[in-house]
């Protein structure tokens, strides 16, 4: 059987003490703001999703959600609310509320909010390994949204960019 994880208040919201099953309400959450938006993983820092990563960013326009990149595991996305731009493969898509993207292994992408206001989108992805890639794109850079010189070390890619900080959901996040 398995036990119910019991959800402690951090600074940023409600988060889950340890394994096991919870119910979590995204406004309850512990949330994140840093330079590539808000968001919540709705993980703990002792309970963390070992297989599936799953998230809600909300990017404001012209903000992009990190930096362009491909990872050897599928992502799938689906904007909740809000308007952006999806930057896939060299190639430019405007998205709405309720556009899903589906990226197998490999696909370069990022986000970009645009339009008049927020854009909440959910994002899913495998983690069984931790490949990556963040290739200089042209276009991606006139975003603020690409590395000056490609790199497959995070952390080499993030050199420079402020942690997030722990915050309360804000009204206006979320439809």
């Amino acid at each position: 059987m398995v036990r119910e994880a019991q959800l402690r208040q951090a600074e940023g919201g409600l988060a889950p003490a340890g394994e096991g099953w919870f119910i979590l309400n995204a406004r309850d959450a512990r949330w994140k703001t840093g330079h590539f938006g808000a968001y919540t993983r709705f993980e703990g820092p002792d309970a963390r999703f070992p297989s599936l990563g799953v998230n809600i960013g909300i990017l404001a326009p012209g903000q992009p959600a990190c930096f362009y990149h491909g990872e050897n595991e599928q992502e799938d996305f689906l904007v909740l609310s809000g308007e952006c731009v999806l930057l896939i493969e060299g190639e430019e898509r405007p998205l709405k509320a309720w556009d899903f993207v589906h990226c197998p292994a490999w696909t370069e992408h990022v986000f970009v909010g645009a339009g008049e206001g927020p854009c909440a989108v959910l994002a899913m992805g495998t983690r069984l390994t931790d490949g990556v890639v963040y290739p200089e794109l042209e276009l991606a850079q006139r975003y603020g949204a690409a590395v000056t010189r490609e790199t497959r070390d995070p952390d080499e890619a993030y050199a420079g960019i402020p942690d997030d900080i722990e915050t309360p959901f804000q009204e206006g996040w979320l439809p």
